[in-house]
């Protein structure tokens, strides 16, 4: 493995959640020869981390909703790689963690789980993983239509992009297609500065969760407009969440699926003209106050 971890997790040690999120730093550290950042002294003396940082990719580990340590990495401007949060975590495995700091019978079984699904992740990442292996598949838009009102310019491309009324977007080549968010959504949110996306092989159906975004003003959630399987994810925005404002069809997409049923997916999509009109129409709703 290539890339060199760095792991800050979460210091909320009185709750279970906690503790899950240190035990499954030190899986980690463990399995990728990667290393801790101590939440508590990283406050006190940055300065001890600051070269491994540098070198590192920074992977967060919340314990709960609370998210202390991504907090400390916002609050110090670090960039994260990763974010994990053991809550949701157990959410997805009905485990449910104890409000102290006892470990349940099922803690270890547990955090074995969140690591074996998130190993593959950092093993493909490690290796420079292949995202990029059909880069060229994927032309930019060749036209935009363009929607003004006031200062704000939107854009729209006209041609092999399809939109869903949640403002996600697909670009389909053969039985491969490229989502992100259309210009209109990322203005509204302003300046994003996480995304979480799906993992690979995660299976999507249409209009189910697809990763998240952060801004400054708000946590999206992405809904898909195809059903099918994760197949690569955009690193480069994990490492620049920003190429999503500045770039949002070409070079802020944000993870690639094999499609299974796009055929039937289309049905409930809208083309670049048709979503023009609907933007203009969210458009001047927003400035009627609606």
């Amino acid at each position: 493995m290539a890339a060199k971890y760095v792991i800050l997790p979460c210091n909320g040690l009185d709750k279970e959640a906690g503790c899950l999120a240190r035990e499954l730093a030190l899986k980690m550290a463990a399995a990728m020869d990667g290393e801790i950042i101590c939440p508590v002294l990283y406050q006190t003396a940055p300065s001890r981390y600051a070269s491994l940082l540098q070198e590192g990719n920074l992977i967060v580990i919340d314990g709960c909703a609370t998210r202390c340590a991504s907090r400390i990495a916002a609050n110090n401007n670090l960039k994260i790689s990763r974010k994990i949060t053991m809550a949701e975590e157990a959410k997805k495995r009905d485990y449910n963690p104890g409000p102290d700091w006892r470990l349940g019978a099922g803690a270890a079984a547990f955090v074995e789980d969140v690591w074996r699904s998130w190993q593959p992740v950092f093993m493909e990442q490690g290796a420079g993983r292949a995202s990029e292996e059909n880069t060229g598949l994927f032309a930019g838009p060749v036209e935009y239509a363009i929607h003004r009102h006031d200062k704000f310019i939107f854009r729209v491309p006209l041609e092999g992009f399809y939109f869903n009324e949640n403002d996600c977007w697909v670009q389909v080549e053969g039985n491969r297609g490229r989502v992100g968010i259309s210009d209109y959504l990322q203005q509204n949110l302003s300046d994003i500065t996480f995304v979480t996306p799906p993992d690979p092989g995660t299976e999507v159906e249409q209009f189910g969760e697809m990763g998240t975004i952060e801004s400054a003003k708000a946590v999206y959630e992405l809904v898909s407009p195809v059903t099918g399987r994760v197949v690569a994810i955009n690193e480069a925005v994990l490492e620049a969440p920003e190429l999503i404002n500045e770039n949002p069809y070409e070079k802020g997409w944000i993870a690639e699926l094999e499609l299974t049923n796009f055929e039937a997916d289309r049905e409930f999509l809208l083309d670049g003209r048709r979503y023009l009109e609907v933007l203009k129409e969210k458009v001047a709703d927003f400035n009627a106050g609606k």
